[in-house]
């Protein structure tokens, strides 16, 4: 598509590799932000004048509408891992998926493509997973031609995973195995979900489809553990922690992300009591969905990519020795397939 696509949640970590992959492509860009002053480094993305930064909120009507003005194509790229104040799971993935949904519709947009998550499930324990469900619902009712994209965890420079448990490696000399760690995963490299949603707004097989992307193999939650060490070369201890146990975890978790609305100074929680839900299903594809590969796209190795932005964590950095520990060898080069 080489129209107007307007991308809400553009300065995220998918959505900002989303307006790269149309920038490639020669799309005009809308980026829809609510804190416009933090985006403003998208434009370098394109060309002089490729892509608008606007300020939008999805919980404000007149701003979504301004947003869409002129629009072919629109990416709903918004949501969040644990909920803060106002930037609820409700919010964001189901009522703003809804509203925007329905703006677009009005506005004659056809092509809509709303990055939901594997695991969208209506009846799910989890609240992340049921109002991702919700958006979908809304979405397909609004726009029946949108294309749904539910991605596995996704890994990539700036990601929630790998660089999170690297970060609390350097900190303390354990890892938690949430639920012993025997929870699964299909990693998508970030870029593969960008290309995905690229080009699901220009292929014509995609309107109306869900796609599960994944990458090319499944992983245990404590081999990605053993992965990430590998990678940086440090050893800890991987602790398994019973779900019990991991649920109060989650809730101090809990009270420490409602404490950010009014002191956002205050870190991002480690874990909270939604994501212990989370973590009791495997995330993985599911069999016989289209995915990566009916989009054209050849999913990429988990391996080769995470040392290329891991390196900060490593001892002495980028130029530190690649070679793993030879106590544990495979922790880099070799993860059992679940």
């Amino acid at each position: 598509m080489r129209g107007l696509v307007t991308i809400f949640g553009g300065s995220g970590f998918v959505g900002s590799q989303i307006v790269r992959a149309l920038a490639k492509r020669g799309a005009r860009i809308r980026v829809a932000v609510r804190r416009p002053w933090q985006a403003y480094r998208l434009r370098m993305l394109g060309d002089v004048g490729q892509i608008e930064i606007v300020q939008a909120n999805v919980r404000v009507a007149a701003t979504v509408d301004a947003a869409l003005e002129g629009a072919e194509g629109v990416v709903y790229s918004v949501g969040t891992l644990f909920e803060s104040g106002k930037q609820g799971f409700a919010a964001l993935q189901a009522e703003g998926a809804a509203y925007v949904a329905q703006a677009a519709a009005r506005a004659g947009v056809t092509r809509f493509v709303l990055i939901s998550a594997i695991g969208a499930d209506a009846r799910s324990d989890s609240k992340y997973a049921r109002t991702k469900a919700e958006g979908e619902a809304a979405v397909r009712a609004a726009i029946p031609t949108a294309t749904i994209l539910r991605p596995s965890i996704i890994f990539g420079q700036g990601d929630g995973f790998f660089t999170r448990f690297a970060d609390l490696a350097l900190i303390s000399p354990v890892l938690p195995l949430i639920g012993g760690g025997a929870t699964a995963f299909q990693p998508v490299f970030v870029a593969d979900v960008a290309r995905a949603a690229a080009s699901a707004l220009s292929d014509p097989a995609a309107t109306g489809t869900t796609f599960e992307l994944g990458g090319p193999t499944v992983y245990s939650f404590r081999q990605l553990m053993e992965i990430m060490l590998g990678v940086i070369g440090r050893e800890r201890m991987l602790l398994p922690v019973p779900w019990d146990l991991a649920s109060l975890i989650g809730a101090v978790g809990d009270a420490q992300g409602f404490m950010r609305a009014p002191l956002p100074m205050l870190p991002p929680p480690q874990l909270t009591s939604d994501q212990v839900k989370l973590l009791r299903v495997d995330n993985v594809a599911a069999a016989g969905a289209p995915g990566l590969a009916a989009l054209g796209i050849a999913p990429q190795a988990l391996e080769p990519i995470i040392p290329t932005y891991l390196y900060p964590f490593r001892k002495g950095g980028q130029y530190a020795d690649l070679e793993p520990p030879p106590e544990a060898p495979h922790q880099l080069y070799a993860p059992d397939i679940v």
